[in-house]
């Protein structure tokens, strides 16, 4: 009896350990928790977004309580952050832009229009200066303010509203993501 509860304790608090822990992959770290203000998120699972054969960037997504359903966590009117870091310098300012915006159309399903305005105020946060290896990206929703946008920690834009919470998180974790491994990883599947 002694040995299974050891065992059964263990396990618990194996559990425990990986759910808090931080992951390393393509040679970035993504912290267990970010923190901005008074909100604290978790780890929820993390991924590198391919293209072609090029390792583009390393993506965590940041919730309250751990999630595997995209489409909720993208609509839900809770605190919600992805951490991106360039991992190469194949991506320039314009790429990107351009990927963001290929990245809202899958979203929207190509209806944009609805959102042109506050499509191209995010899209400029890739454009103010040249990115480069190495850039951190940290897009977080808070509900009543909206997306806020920093760049390696400088806060580059805030654009308002759920549906482009909806979009822009869409990206990553709708039925027709910019990259499927990317999101099964995000999802922690």
């Amino acid at each position: 009896m002694k040995t299974k509860f050891f065992l059964l304790l263990l396990m618990i608090s194996g559990m425990y350990l990986t759910s808090t822990a931080q992951v390393t992959l393509n040679g970035v770290t993504l912290p267990a928790k970010l923190k901005q203000g008074n909100t604290e998120l978790l780890l929820n699972g993390g991924g590198i977004r391919t293209k072609i054969f090029f390792k583009i960037y390393t993506a965590g997504l940041y919730l309250p309580a751990k999630s595997k359903n995209g489409n909720e966590i993208a609509a839900a009117d809770k605190p919600t952050a992805m951490r991106l870091t360039i991992t190469s310098g194949m991506v320039d300012s314009e790429k990107m832009s351009e990927a963001m915006r290929e990245g809202f159309g899958k979203s929207m399903k190509g209806n944009t229009a609805p959102l042109k305005t506050q499509i191209d105020n995010f899209v400029s946060t890739f454009q103010k200066e040249e990115l480069k290896e190495g850039d951190m990206f940290e897009l977080w929703y808070i509900p009543g303010t909206g997306v806020q946008a920093y760049k390696n920690g400088k806060l580059q834009t805030t654009v308002a509203g759920l549906d482009f919470k909806k979009a822009l998180f869409g990206i990553w974790l709708s039925d027709d993501p910019v990259d499927s491994d990317l999101k099964e990883g995000l999802l922690g599947l």
